[in-house]
């Protein structure tokens, strides 16, 4: 490689920004799911002090974070972790929602426990729910690091800036996509396959809503997908395995795919 090239890389690196490794950052959140369920956490607390430490250094992270993917200030980064702090037990309140729901929506799961610990349906929403809380508080990139971790890790691919209801189940999960301008209500279940996007994915669509609404108590099943930002799940809806949907359906309805399936027994034909 010529010279002018090694120099080229060069002025980038000494231009960069000093951006935490997405590594690091997925480890703050990690923290802080540790620190709201020692279920995952090898660590555990000898006081709540050393607890209410953990959280202070939690946030101070948080604070350097910030300072260095945005165009915050230090006064700023700081005030804005301190703000995401003061809502830890509103997120924590809304993360036991969701528990319940997959304890109570899963015949398999034995305990809360094994929600938190084993299933990564709880896994990516407890990522999504820090990373939205971030998004509320006007934080740049972090929520979508955080958000393409937990893709990375779990298969399930929630944009941080949906928005999504109490008592959310994710069941089983991997393929699951979720697009930036969904809303979807409270008590909503959803398996794994399923796809909320956009009709069309033109640049000049950014900023508009372009997924899907779905109201509260819908279920969704497998491979199911669901498109457009005027399309919306009337409450109290099912909708079935690979149905593909473009248009609105009215509260309490069932919407099914009905596929062709021939089965023969080569033996009894002979």
């Amino acid at each position: 490689m010529s010279d002018n090239f090694y120099q080229h890389l060069f002025e980038k690196q000494q231009n960069s920004n000093g951006i935490p490794a997405n590594t690091a950052i997925a480890a703050w959140a990690l923290s802080v799911i540790h620190l709201l369920y020692p279920e995952q956490s090898k660590k555990l607390f000898a006081t709540s002090q050393e607890l209410k430490l953990q959280a202070y250094n939690l946030q101070q992270e948080l604070s350097q974070i910030i300072n260095t993917v945005s165009n915050f200030n230090s006064a700023r980064s700081g005030e804005v972790a301190g703000l995401f702090f003061d809502r830890l037990p509103e997120l924590y309140n809304i993360l036991n929602t969701d528990i319940q729901a997959i304890y109570e929506g899963d015949p398999a799961a034995r305990s809360e426990f094994e929600v938190i610990r084993t299933y990564p349906g709880f896994y990516a929403i407890s990522i999504y729910r820090i990373a939205h809380t971030l998004v509320l508080l006007d934080v740049p990139l972090v929520p979508r690091i955080l958000t393409e971790h937990a893709h990375s890790v779990t298969g399930i691919d929630i944009h941080p800036a949906a928005s999504i209801g109490e008592y959310f189940h994710i069941d089983h999960g991997t393929g699951i996509v979720i697009g930036e301008t969904c809303t979807i209500g409270k008590y909503v279940k959803m398996y794994q396959g399923v796809t909320l996007g956009a009709l069309s994915v033109r640049k000049t669509m950014a900023g508009i809503k372009r997924h899907p609404t779905v109201e509260d108590r819908v279920v969704i099943y497998s491979g199911a997908t669901i498109l457009g930002g005027d399309t919306v799940i009337g409450h109290n809806s099912t909708i079935g395995g690979n149905v593909w949907l473009t248009q609105s359906v009215a509260p309490y309805s069932t919407v099914y795919h009905n596929p062709m399936i021939t089965v023969q027994n080569i033996i009894a034909d002979r």
